[in-house]
């Protein structure tokens, strides 16, 4: 007989053991589902859906509404996400899934939430959206229960094996110098402005992964900013998130000062220092395809590496 609950202490041993069982091409470890999940100032058991067949986990939802502000006072009080869920091979397609997401659902809308996002969760996402190409069953699943793309992000990655800056971009950087720029690595004095001007020219979780990076031990040497005259005008940072060193971004000019070459400037000098390092790579996991920043990407050498759909449903 399956039951259904929430969370208890000590299911987290098999909610790993059968996400990885279930989820072959994205596993985790106990430390990064504790961190990611557990540890989540969001986190609420009542969030975290299971089902159960006698003592055998079969399935496992995860949904979450914020309880601490991401930047200033705002809840985001109509918002909610599921960033994973996954179900037993076996048991697919016999109702579990259905089930927990009813469940999730009943709790969400039951805390006043109206939307319900998969899975552009901040700060603790695990992938930005469903990858229909690897999860054809779940994309499927979230389109029955009445989900709709909202847009489509892509993870992109490029091979650092013989990079060097192009001369052009040299060039270009020597140029901006000249006209009063200035590129250089972060300083203690510029970590309060490089916070702020995440927060608010760009995003509230580029300021939070700046802070969180710096106190878990991310060098200065790894976040670069541009300045015009005494001015902040660009950043971008590699080994910021979970502390993994080849992990890009986030990565942001000021919209006043684009089309002077500045994104790509800070963009090379960013992987120089990433090879310097010895790195062998560099990648990130969300960008549009389309926006100026994937045509920066593209023309610098990153390729394509996954596609994820970004779905929403109304549930109130």
């Amino acid at each position: 007989m399956v039951t259904y609950r929430y969370y208890q202490s000590g299911d987290e041993k098999k909610i790993v053991k059968l996400w990885n069982d279930s989820l072959h091409i994205d596993p985790i470890t106990s430390e990064r589902f504790r961190n990611l999940v557990l540890l989540d100032a969001n986190f609420d058991p009542e969030g975290l859906r299971v089902a159960f067949d006698g003592d055998q986990l079969i399935g496992c939802l995860y949904s979450v509404r914020r309880l601490l502000p991401m930047y200033g006072t705002d809840l985001e009080p109509d918002n909610s996400w599921i960033p994973f869920f996954f179900v037993h091979p076996d048991y697919r397609r016999l109702g579990v899934g259905t089930k927990l997401m009813e469940e999730a659902i009943a709790f969400l809308a039951g805390e006043g939430r109206s939307n319900l996002f998969f899975a552009s969760y901040a700060p603790n996402y695990i992938l930005p959206g469903i990858d229909e190409a690897t999860y054809p069953g779940g994309h499927a699943f979230l389109k029955e229960q009445g989900f709709e793309r909202q847009y489509t992000a892509v993870a992109m990655d490029r091979n650092l094996i013989g990079f060097q800056v192009p001369s052009d971009v040299v060039e270009l950087k020597q140029q901006r110098v000249s006209e009063g720029y200035s590129f250089t690595t972060a300083q203690d004095k510029d970590l309060y402005e490089v916070i702020q001007f995440a927060n608010k020219t760009f995003n509230p979780d580029w300021g939070r992964a700046i802070r969180e990076g710096i106190l878990q031990g991310l060098p200065l040497h790894r976040i670069l900013i541009a300045r015009e005259g005494s001015k902040l005008v660009g950043f971008c940072i590699y080994g910021g998130y979970e502390g993994v060193p080849d992990r890009f971004g986030p990565f942001g000019v000021d919209p006043d000062q684009q089309g002077k070459g500045l994104g790509k400037i800070l963009l090379n000098e960013c992987l120089r220092y990433m090879r310097a390092e010895g790195l062998h790579g560099a990648w990130f996991l969300w960008t549009g395809e389309k926006t100026s920043a994937g045509h920066l990407y593209k023309k610098t050498g990153f390729e394509i590496t996954r596609k994820f759909d970004i779905m929403k449903k109304s549930i109130n």
